[in-house]
């Protein structure tokens, strides 16, 4: 696992594409979450094959929190915790030791994230709350599901950094 760099962009694209609920950013975007977001997002490799990303960023509107914009694991990396092993890696990091929450958006579909994040939850100990943020027609039209926040905190980094080992 490591930061990413600008030029991990086409094969993050590419993972995401290959990733369905996900929705897909412009490639664009990928490059700018690499290039200016490096330290609050990670990739995994297998040989040189990104198999993992995750992206994130400290809310200007939030500063103890850390958010999980989008978590993307390629078909022969899922089942073997890799997600969440990303995830604590990211928390582990100076750029977000300081974060006392975690938090992200999920579909109510979305089975496999919500698995993930109530699994974090129950191996900090730390509670989930879950609440509306994006409104399918508020914010969508109806054209997107309602995003709903999961929170999770306050965080315990010593739980997290023992997890790390």
């Amino acid at each position: 696992m490591r930061k990413p760099v600008a030029a991990d962009g086409p094969a993050i694209t590419a993972l995401i594409a290959r990733c369905p609920p996900l929705d897909r950013n412009s490639a664009y975007c990928n490059l700018v979450q690499c290039a200016h977001f490096a330290d609050q997002c990670i990739v995994a490799e297998t040989g040189a094959r990104i198999v993992g990303w995750v992206s994130g960023h400290r809310p200007p509107s939030d500063p103890g929190a850390f958010f999980v914009w989008q978590v993307a694991v390629a078909a022969e990396g899922r089942g073997k915790g890799l997600a969440g092993r990303m995830i604590r890696a990211l928390l582990a990091r100076p750029a977000q030791r300081d974060a006392t929450w975690l938090t992200t958006t999920v579909t109510d579909d979305n089975d496999a994230s919500w698995a993930l994040f109530r699994g974090l939850a129950r191996d900090w100990d730390a509670p989930l709350e879950r609440s509306v943020l994006f409104d399918r027609d508020v914010h969508f039209a109806g054209a997107h599901a309602t995003e709903y926040q999961a929170r999770i905190g306050p965080l315990d980094h010593r739980k997290i950094q023992t997890e790390q080992g």
